[in-house]
């Protein structure tokens, strides 16, 4: 085989296995503490916006993180066995769940969790069981439904356009 042949056999991989564009997750939640409400986002797309309930005092921690495990069916031993129906572990003991307390949903009312309403947090849930936990990105800060929405304004300019 010839060098100019190597060659091009190696650049043939590299464009076929390889990407210059960084590895982005298959779903990515964002949850935005300011407005109480989180984005889904699958595939690129903006598929779904629920609203939650995060932590009376700030909580959850605001940062990038990758689900840590999976609970179908989790009681907290801290909090007196409350249920956290369709747990997503994130950060240590913090969980995107579902909860009973379904008319708190909209403002801050968990010890630091980020609770769904149930048929939301089933719908998440076998997303990522899917998708898997390593093609998941959940993002916590203020403002970050505002982006998704003010990103979703613009295609929709350009695609007008």
């Amino acid at each position: 085989m010839t060098l100019t042949r190597i060659a091009a056999a190696v650049f043939f991989a590299i464009g076929l296995f390889g990407s210059a564009a960084p590895a982005r997750a298959d779903i990515e939640v964002r949850v935005d503490k300011a407005t109480q409400r989180m984005a889904v986002i699958i595939d690129g797309v903006s598929s779904y916006t629920w609203v939650v309930s995060t932590g009376t005092g700030g909580g959850p921690h605001s940062g990038t993180f990758t689900p840590q495990r999976l609970e179908r069916k989790w009681f907290s031993r801290t909090f007196n066995m409350a249920p956290m129906p369709y747990s997503i572990f994130f950060d240590g003991p913090y969980a995107i769940h579902g909860t009973t307390h379904v008319a708190k949903l909209g403002q801050r009312a968990s010890k630091g969790c980020v609770r769904l309403h149930p048929d939301n947090a089933a719908i998440l849930f076998d997303l990522v069981s899917k998708r898997g936990m390593k093609s998941t990105r959940i993002i916590v800060e203020s403002g970050a439904t505002a982006r998704v929405d003010r990103r979703r304004a613009a295609r929709t300019m350009a695609a007008i356009r």
